[in-house]
């Protein structure tokens, strides 16, 4: 290596080692100005983080040329035909602004060929235009690039990282960001060492490398790393997008954290086979689990053949971790409970590559930008050989969960910290608030593969009673009417609401029990009828099953009404569309006391009903006594 080399070299080194504690409120004031300048041409965020990623490069490049002429150098980037573009050259006052943006355009456009510039540099310069043509503005913008001072590195990596922080916190950027504390805990959890090699194969910004580079290098055991130890640890990470421009702002990111080499590719993970033979030691993810209209179209190697997003990034991730790697991914809660043939595979691959933790977060944790879907971080470790799957039920995470998340007291995240650790470190967690437990064993006996951890916890078995499954004591089907072509008549229409109707004609003339099974609000709503009826298509219509056990309608009316909740959170499913699914109220077992029993039970029923309801009367008597006797003193009074 030349000594010019080495010079820079060491002086990059030196200013990517200088550390601050604190993001200092200039910077910020810099950052927002800049986004103030930009914002009359530039509405798009993403077009306004390209833009300041690109000024920021091209001034942090001619201070390292400088600082290397300083301490008797020579010039690596500006020399030669390229002496003229020098940000020092083009901020000249004696430059119009036209001249200036000429000269700021034609340097964007020859960077990429630039024969001494690093990899990284040219990736982030590649296809690099300004895409308005007014020099006033981006001669103001540029006056404010100029006010950073990058004689400390730090400054520069907590901008950038504020600048992406305030994107996502407005819900700009947000499919490509996890809010930065649950990163850190996700990787707190899983624990990366400085040997490991590290994925994310979504990268977005880089925010999980750039945390996972963090925690190890901030580790007791790693506090004393060499400058070339931190590098080897940042050689050992990698990340794909398949979006060019976050591409460039993981790469930028990554520059600024210290990497001079970033590992991030341009790269299709779901259709791709370039790097498939890759594996690695630790994977940490938040995938956009969003499947685009008509699905996607895979190559042939994942081990589940879908077309959905949701079921081949985690595949993905559990095929691409060693033999003895450990992750954490993100995934929409939906997942967990997917009955179909794809989603059973992917439960599992869950459950054979060592899936030991889930934490449920609170909907709102992805505020703004995902403000509805319910959320679940899993933890896999396939060195783990875990009988449970610890299940922590997250209620706060630190911030409150309106649109701009702000700070609160009240912080689950530590707690769910100690608990998995403890759990993964020695198999034991001593107090289990806020925890629950899924058995493998059961997990894999059921028929779906189930990871929801309610389709075990109410399945309601009343020990008195033999347990018979819906199915055997009822014939069932589905309701006949949508409420829209309801025309009004003398026979009763039932829907999922406490209020019934009148139709024209009816398909029941028997006694039945009427089910809700597609209307949110009602969703589990059961009535009881005797009688020609018709139901509506979001009702299930339960009647005796003929040569069945005997059975006392009015008792499972009961039963359906106040187990309503528990039967709700074992049979319903969806994340923003919730039902119930006919073919699981068949499967799902109640109590089935004898006959006679289940007549005792309704006659002593609707005997408290009628106390209930003769109380009332005399409530309803009494409060009209104290009312007149009230109104007698008024009147007495005025």
């Amino acid at each position: 290596m030349s000594m010019i080399m080495r010079i820079r070299t060491i002086l990059i080194a030196k200013a990517l080692i200088r550390r601050k504690k604190m993001l200092d409120q200039e910077t910020k004031k810099i950052i927002d100005s800049a986004r103030d300048i930009l914002v009359g041409k530039l509405p798009s965020p993403n077009t306004q983080v390209e833009q300041i990623t690109l000024a920021m490069l091209y001034k942090f490049m001619d201070d390292i040329d400088q600082e290397t002429l300083d301490n008797g150098g020579e010039l690596s980037y500006f020399t030669g035909d390229f002496s003229r573009f020098g940000w020092r050259e083009i901020m000249r006052s004696s430059h119009s602004s036209q001249e200036r943006m000429n000269l700021y355009i034609e340097a964007l456009d020859k960077f990429y060929m630039h024969p001494s510039l690093p990899k990284a540099f040219r990736d982030i310069f590649k296809n690099a235009t300004v895409p308005y043509r007014d020099p006033e503005v981006l001669t103001l913008f540029l006056k404010e690039i100029t006010k950073f001072d990058y004689q400390d590195s730090e400054k520069l990596g907590d901008a950038y990282e504020y600048l992406l922080s305030i994107l996502g916190s407005q819900g700009e950027l947000g499919q490509f960001r996890t809010p930065r504390h649950i990163i850190d805990f996700m990787v707190k959890v899983v624990r990366p060492l400085k040997t490991d090699t590290i994925l994310d194969p979504a990268c977005g910004t880089a925010g999980f490398l750039i945390s996972a580079y963090k925690y190890i290098v901030s580790s007791n055991e790693n506090k004393k790393m060499s400058y070339e130890e931190k590098k080897k640890v940042l050689n050992n990470i990698t990340g794909y997008d398949i979006e060019p421009s976050m591409v460039r702002i993981a790469e930028m990111n990554m520059y600024l954290h210290g990497c001079s080499a970033p590992d991030i590719h341009e790269y299709d993970t779901l259709t791709s086979l370039d790097y498939w033979q890759d594996k690695f030691n630790v994977i940490l993810a938040n995938p956009p689990f969003m499947t685009p209209k008509g699905g996607i179209t895979p190559h042939t190697r994942f081990f589940v053949k879908s077309s959905r997003a949701e079921a081949l990034f985690v595949d993905y991730i559990l095929e691409h971790l060693l033999s003895h790697g450990r992750g954490g991914v993100v995934v929409p809660e939906g997942i967990l409970q997917n009955e179909t043939k794809d989603f059973v595979k992917v439960h599992k691959m869950l459950i054979e590559n060592g899936l030991y933790a889930i934490v449920s977060l609170p909907v709102g944790t992805f505020n703004p930008y995902s403000s509805t879907i319910k959320t679940s971080v899993l933890f896999f470790d396939k060195t783990f050989d875990a009988k449970e799957i610890l299940v922590y039920h997250l209620e706060h995470d630190g911030l409150d969960l309106g649109k701009n998340r702000n700070t609160i007291e009240e912080n689950d995240l530590p707690d769910a910290f100690r608990k998995i650790v403890a759990y993964r470190d020695t198999g034991i967690v001593s107090e289990e608030n806020k925890v629950s437990w899924l058995n493998k064993e059961q997990v894999s006996n059921n028929e779906y593969f189930s990871l929801k951890s309610r389709d075990y916890e109410f399945m309601v078995e009343d020990v008195r009673y033999e347990s018979k499954p819906i199915g055997e004591l009822f014939d069932v089907s589905k309701g006949s009417l949508q409420s829209t072509k309801n025309i009004p008549g003398i026979y009763t229409f039932i829907t999922a609401s406490n209020e019934w109707k009148k139709h024209n004609s009816y398909t029941h003339d028997c006694e039945a029990l009427i089910y809700a099974i597609g209307a949110s609000g009602s969703l589990g709503r059961c009535h009881y009828i005797k009688g020609k009826f018709i139901a509506s298509d979001l009702c299930l219509i339960l009647t005796p099953k003929r040569n069945g056990p005997r059975v006392n309608l009015k008792y499972y009316n009961l039963y359906f009404n106040f187990l309503r909740a528990e039967m709700i959170s074992y049979l319903a499913r969806g994340a923003t569309k919730v039902a119930i699914n006919q073919k699981k109220v068949k499967n799902y077992a109640v109590p089935y006391p004898l006959f006679e029993e289940q007549e005792r039970i309704v006659k002593i029923a609707e005997e408290r009903k009628l106390e209930i309801s003769n109380l009332e009367a005399k409530r309803d008597e009494i409060i009209k006594k104290i009312d007149n006797t009230v109104q007698t003193i008024k009147k007495l009074i005025v």
